[in-house]
């Protein structure tokens, strides 16, 4: 009951224009220390020891490495 009351409201509001879903944006902290991150992976060191490093998630570090992978 509670999953269709939703469903429909998001229908109504797509049907509305409005846009649904995360707002796309900047990533100060993460394209701020791209850099490093790149440089130390391409030094061998390991995910978690830049994620320790740097003062941010493993996660992290992965994203900026995929991002950086997908640039031509």
């Amino acid at each position: 009951m509670l999953s269709e009351r939703v469903k429909s409201g998001l229908a109504a509001a797509k049907a509305r224009g409005k846009k649904l879903g995360r707002q796309k944006g900047d990533r100060p902290k993460s394209d701020r220390l791209a850099p490093k991150v790149i440089d130390a992976i391409e030094n061998g060191k390991s995910y978690r020891w830049i994620a320790r490093d740097l003062g941010i998630s493993k996660n992290t570090v992965t994203d900026i490495v995929k991002r950086h992978a997908q640039k031509p």
